[in-house]
């Protein structure tokens, strides 16, 4: 009984003596924590990854998050009895001490994959006394761990070559793709790699590095984890031989932010928006670059959004151009007209006087050059004018106009004042917050800034009332020349020098800004907003989902009927009586009725894809035209239109 009594505290103070050193001398996990980060759109799904510190892809790899033929052949070849053993595998240890005794220095490693995961935690130059201390780490790490989180820290730690750790950073840098998507070969690649990653790499050593993964195919093929033509398939796979870039999408957007991020983005809706910007870039000089938000109009949120051409240098293409504060031009005229309404200044209705005049030295002109003497505040608005605009800053006041939107955003040159120019592009805004604004008259009138984050909804403040910023977005509400989506309400503006060219809009569900310049703020003659940035306005609403709004008509203005139901057969456009400028192709669309539908022009069928409800039709020159629509059930709708050579309103800039 002595005795016993004796072993038995002879192993409990070996137990507390181990869980002492343990507490003690814990397992070095900061090597986990040096990460890159990840942005998420709001469904979870990646934008964009950056690198850790020192310019390093590396990223956490849970074990689930790779096929189960990864982990299987890892296993396979690395370490079979990896699910077995307690750290060590004591065999295979025994055999390699041997060795190396015999050889007087380290020539077997005998190490698990748990042992190697202690070695990438704390790497050391290997010797005798380091395989120790890596194996007791190994033991101290099966205490700790289950083996799924330690196959995790392979997955993570493990070296791919140049500035790569881990599969996640591995498969997105050579294949493109997360490590869920792996096929066979590219998982076999991967086991290869980490043997020794600088001889193996695929985009340096193409040829070595095919060569071990065909070997570790063909043995998994004999260790029965590949069918005979699963492998032969894997074998005839080449290997990437260049590395391809990481998910950038968003990273300058969210350049101020650290760690990772779950954003508000769409990510269809972003790579859709990606692709309608590099078409519109191909379209514009070199050195002048783009930038495009999009938000939901009741949340704020940002769905989408491009800050510029990334990796253009010629472009500035590492410059975040939505946060880049320029001159706004015209854009700031809704507003003015808005408090002015509210402040019962103005009304749609008051005639507004445009003719030559001057405020203290300050003599304000229109694009065109050309005075009408007075017109209606709507479409003083409406064609942009600036002598009108002038006029009712000056009753309503340059002060109270810049505080009433300094919260939003706008900024007045250094050691400037408020002052009537202000109204024609006398201050600055960035894209962000015109967008903001123009979300606050679109809506309620509320203004809140856009969210970019997947967080609480930040405070807003009443800037309009709903009834003057319906009024404003009521006269906003037309056509785009040449053609579009219906029921935007939209408005341009111009800087001096055409330096900044911009477009925002909004419809019932979504408002889009859009600014085009050079980032150094060189004059571009020539590039108007209508004529630039509206177009592109126009592209961006289009790969949205209609959400029209409707406005009233103004004397002598087009009525957007109200939005019908689903099942009848309407034609959205053109709208009825509308004068159509340009004489490119114009995009005719329906909305219900029974396909497929049949668009005719004068009588005339316009080719079109049956099951589709829209099509392009060029007209033969100016005048007028009757567009219809008939579905397979006999319903028809109809529009009588006009076509015109140049613009219908050349100075709505």
């Amino acid at each position: 009984m002595r005795r016993a009594g004796a072993a038995l505290g002879a192993i409990g103070l070996l137990v507390a003596v181990v869980i002492g050193l343990d507490r003690a001398f814990p397992p070095d996990l900061s090597r986990l924590t040096v990460l890159g980060s990840r942005v998420d759109d709001a469904s979870g799904q990646i934008l964009a990854l950056r690198p850790a510190a020192g310019g390093v892809w590396k990223f956490r790899t849970q074990a689930e998050q790779v096929p189960r033929f990864l982990r299987d052949l890892l296993v396979d070849i690395e370490d079979r009895h990896f699910y077995v053993h307690p750290g060590i595998d004591p065999i295979a240890a025994v055999r390699a001490l041997w060795l190396d005794v015999r050889a007087g220095h380290v020539v077997s490693g005998g190490s698990t994959l748990t042992m190697e995961v202690a070695r990438l935690l704390t790497p050391h130059r290997r010797s005798f006394g380091t395989k120790l201390v890596e194996g007791l780490r190994a033991l101290q790490l099966s205490e700790r761990f289950d083996k799924d989180a330690i196959l995790g820290m392979w997955l993570s730690l493990a070296p791919f070559g140049g500035n790569l750790v881990g599969v996640e950073a591995a498969s997105r840098a050579y294949f493109g793709k997360p490590p869920a998507a792996l096929d066979p070969a590219e998982a076999a690649l991967l086991v290869a790699l980490p043997r020794r990653p600088e001889v193996l790499r695929p985009d340096r050593h193409p040829e070595r590095a095919r060569s071990l993964r065909d070997r570790i195919l063909l043995r998994a093929e004999r260790d029965g984890l590949l069918d005979q033509a699963e492998m032969r398939t894997a074998i005839a796979e080449a290997v990437p031989r260049r590395r391809v870039p990481m998910p950038d999408a968003a990273r300058r957007l969210f350049a101020r932010e650290g760690g990772d991020l779950k954003t508000t983005l769409d990510g269809a809706l972003q790579s859709a928006l990606q692709a309608a910007a590099r078409q519109e870039l191909q379209r514009l000089l070199p050195h002048v670059s783009l930038a495009v938000v999009v938000a939901d109009l009741d949340s704020r949120a940002v769905l989408a959004a491009i800050a510029g051409d990334p990796g253009n240098p010629e472009r500035a293409g590492w410059i975040d151009l939505t946060r880049r504060v320029r001159s706004p031009g015209s854009a700031l005229k809704p507003f003015l007209y808005a408090l002015a309404f509210e402040d019962g200044l103005a009304g749609p209705d008051t005639v507004l006087p445009d003719g030559p005049r001057r405020f203290a030295g300050y003599a304000p002109e229109d694009f065109s050059h050309r005075f009408s003497g007075g017109t209606r505040a709507a479409d003083a608005l409406r064609r942009s004018l600036n002598l009108p605009a002038v006029v009712l800053l000056s009753r309503y006041g340059p002060q109270r106009f810049v505080a009433a939107l300094r919260d939003a955003g706008l900024v007045l040159p250094a050691g400037a004042t408020a002052s009537l120019p202000v109204i024609l592009g006398g201050a600055g805004i960035t894209l962000r917050d015109l967008t903001a604004l123009y979300a606050a008259l679109g809506g309620d009138g509320r203004l809140a800034p856009l969210r970019w984050l997947a967080r609480a909804a930040p405070p807003s403040r009443v800037l309009l009332s709903p009834d003057s910023a319906a009024e404003v977005a009521d006269i906003l509400t037309r056509p785009f020349p040449g053609g579009g989506p219906a029921g935007i309400a939209w408005k341009t503006g111009t800087s001096a020098g055409n330096r900044d060219s911009w477009a925002l809009g909004f419809d019932r569900a979504h408002v889009v800004g859009v600014w085009i310049g050079r980032p150094d703020g060189t004059a571009r003659p020539g590039a108007a907003a209508a004529d630039i940035a509206l177009p592109v306005l126009a592209h961006v609403f289009a790969l949205l989902p209609p959400h029209p709004r409707v406005a009233m008509a103004p004397p002598g203005m087009v009525s957007l009927t109200a939005t019908p139901t689903p099942d009848t057969l309407t034609l959205l456009f053109p709208p009825p009586s509308v004068t159509l400028a340009g004489l490119g192709p114009i995009e005719l669309r329906a909305q219900g009725g029974e396909r497929p539908l049949t668009f005719l022009v004068d009588g005339a069928v316009v080719a079109s894809v049956p099951a589709l409800r829209e099509t392009r039709w060029t007209p033969e020159g100016p005048g007028f035209y009757d567009v219809a629509v008939l579905d397979s059930a006999g319903h028809s709708a109809r529009a009588h239109v006009r076509v015109v050579a140049g613009e219908v309103e050349a100075a709505a800039r």
